[in-house]
């Protein structure tokens, strides 16, 4: 579990940082950095998800998955977890909704957090969750001095999310092979470079209904081994 507490702790600290310290920056620089930000997700994403090797299953996963997060409707309750915690926190217009949710699916989609966390449970290696905590307080900083306190209650998420992922990595490791791990992070991957298009501020798409298209490729592929 070092891996998810050091990459929990590392969204708090710089989250915090960017409410507090340096919050207040111009909005033209918030502006220009957060499409920079964007456009760099978007590179990452996209070139994660060129690993895929199969195109199809990729196809079907992205659909399926927007099917099933559409019943659920992920995005919905993410949104009123958010509200719901604005509330009790005496905040109001929506900012700290905002910033819980989008910090929270960036940052528990993708490779890195599947990948890492896999690593973190299976073989007691947390280096690629050490370099995705770098990353993750560099974006904190921005977001938490742009969107709010928010953003550091998005630790939780992330913390439960690839936590409960490195434990069940020991009990599942036997139905675990290269090429699930590939599939799965390729449409992750996927997810993030959606995540970038939103901060473009083109058209919203709802990334947190399409986060079971994820597990689609570890059925699948489960089922056709």
């Amino acid at each position: 579990m070092l891996g998810p507490v050091v990459n929990g702790l590392a969204i708090v600290v710089c989250a915090l940082a960017g409410c507090f310290i340096i919050r207040g920056i111009p909005e033209r620089f918030e502006e220009l950095i957060k499409k920079a930000i964007g456009l760099s997700i978007i590179f990452v994403g996209i070139k994660g998800a060129l690993d895929n090797q199969r195109v199809l299953l990729l196809i079907m996963s992205m659909v399926g998955g927007a099917v099933i997060g559409e019943l659920i409707n992920l995005d919905k309750l993410m949104n009123r977890f958010g509200i719901w915690a604005e509330a009790r926190l005496g905040m109001q217009g929506g900012a700290f909704s905002k910033g819980f949710v989008s910090a929270s699916i960036l940052f528990c989609t993708g490779s890195m957090a599947i990948v890492g966390s896999m690593q973190s449970g299976l073989m007691g290696n947390h280096e690629t969750l050490f370099a995705k905590s770098i990353l993750d307080g560099s974006i904190s900083l921005i977001f938490g001095a742009s969107m709010g306190v928010g953003v550091v209650f998005s630790a939780l998420p992330v913390f439960i999310y690839q936590g409960s992922i490195s434990l069940a990595a020991s009990a599942i490791k036997d139905y675990l092979s290269p090429d699930i791990i590939r599939e799965m992070a390729a449409v992750g991957s996927l997810l993030v470079a959606a995540i970038g298009y939103n901060f473009l501020g083109i058209k919203e798409i709802r990334v947190a209904n399409l986060i079971p298209a994820i597990f689609i490729p570890w059925v699948y592929l489960g089922i056709a081994g």
